[in-house]
């Protein structure tokens, strides 16, 4: 076995420890990356990290790779730079590659000079990247250790704001804290970034004043069934194709349930996992009011169906191509809330801007994500 053929081994292990503790990564969030000094093994788009394998990686030309940069300080993407770098990443896949997207991350994985990356959205750690003090805290807590880079779109956008960040350091942090996204952490070997992450969520865990009270889970609940089943025929109806809805209530939810203004401050997402896999928009209704048309309405005035629908004094209902993707609808919104109420410890919610929730939006890469995703879920 070659040393690269280790390697893959490693973050393999990596990937899917992290991939399959929720505490990190929950559904298809994430990369990964294990580099030497001509090829980097990025993680595919679309790949989950808890099940990924030694092919669900790809090889890409570093130095194709460096290119991109050369060419985008040349002023060659003037116009429009991630459909234009995304051409160029697909141009530096290694032969074999064909039939793999690269993460949207690549670059970003790239020029970081360690072995592994191992990027992840912790709810923990995102209740400081989405709190109103959270570069402050950062500063106090993780000093010249750990780079902050305010909110921005991901892919080239991202990776540029890096770049640009680390010009002329002198030493190349291994932890990146990004606004609204999450945490990269980089090392040479699997302990490295283990201590990262350990080290990263015990210095926070002391920081937090709040944690939240969801209490027991309850999916069936007086009218639960027969309001479920009307929000999945409104779905499929606005889809022309099979819809499916999952509901939860607990505690907290309860609260959020409980009037309009509460559920709606609290409905803006945090990153852009939320949006992929609950919607930018969640839709409230209000007991009583009639769901096919609360249902289209909302659709009418948001462009699009919501994954996440709250019944007044009821609970939250997850919509989706079917039960699965409709839970996981759920399971990112629970995350959605946790991060929100972790962010009381950080100076309050910071949700993303509506500038950077349309880009995600309309974001080709994004899409073309959630079509997998969908996929997979059939």
């Amino acid at each position: 076995m070659t040393d690269n053929e280790l390697e893959l081994g490693e973050i393999c292990a990596l990937s899917n420890r992290y991939g399959r503790d929720s505490n990190y990564v929950i559904a298809g969030g994430g990369n990964t990356s294990y580099k030497n000094d001509d090829t980097l093994w990025i993680k595919g788009s679309g790949v989950s990290l808890a099940e990924i394998t030694k092919d669900g990686f790809v090889a890409m030309d570093r130095a194709k790779l460096a290119a991109v940069w050369d060419k985008a300080k040349r002023g060659m993407y003037p116009d429009a730079p991630e459909a234009a770098v995304l051409a160029e990443m697909m141009a530096a896949k290694k032969p074999g590659q064909e039939d793999k997207r690269p993460s949207v991350e690549t670059l970003l994985h790239d020029m970081l000079p360690f072995t592994y990356v191992v990027h992840t959205h912790p709810a923990l750690i995102n209740g400081m990247c989405c709190g109103k003090n959270g570069e402050k805290t950062a500063a106090s807590l993780f000093g010249a250790g750990a780079l902050w880079i305010p909110a921005s779109d991901p892919g080239f956008v991202l990776a540029a704001a890096v770049q640009k960040k680390l010009e002329g350091a002198q030493r190349i942090p291994s932890i990146l804290l990004l606004q609204n996204h999450g945490i990269f952490a980089a090392a040479n070997d699997s302990r490295g970034i283990d201590a990262i992450y350990r080290d990263v969520s015990a210095a926070l865990a002391e920081k937090i004043i709040k944690t939240a009270a969801f209490g027991p889970p309850l999916t069936e609940y007086r009218e639960s069934e027969t309001i479920g089943a009307s929000l999945a025929r409104a779905a499929s109806a606005e889809a022309a194709s099979p819809r499916s809805a999952s509901f939860v209530r607990n505690d907290e939810y309860a609260r959020l349930v409980s009037d309009r203004a509460v559920f709606e401050a609290a409905a803006v997402p945090f990153t852009p996992d939320h949006i992929v896999y609950a919607g930018s928009d969640p839709l409230f209704i209000e007991r009583g009011k009639d769901i096919a048309e609360a249902f289209n309405k909302h659709c009418a005035s948001r462009g699009r169906a919501p994954k996440i629908a709250a019944y007044q004094g009821l609970g939250i209902f997850g919509i989706g191509v079917n039960k699965k993707s409709a839970v996981t609808a759920l399971e990112l919104f629970d995350d959605w809330i946790k991060v929100g109420i972790y962010a009381e410890s950080f100076g309050g919610p910071l949700p993303m801007s509506r500038e950077k929730i349309d880009f995600i939006n309309n974001w080709e890469a994004e899409h073309y994500r959630a079509k997998l995703n969908e996929q997979k879920q059939q």
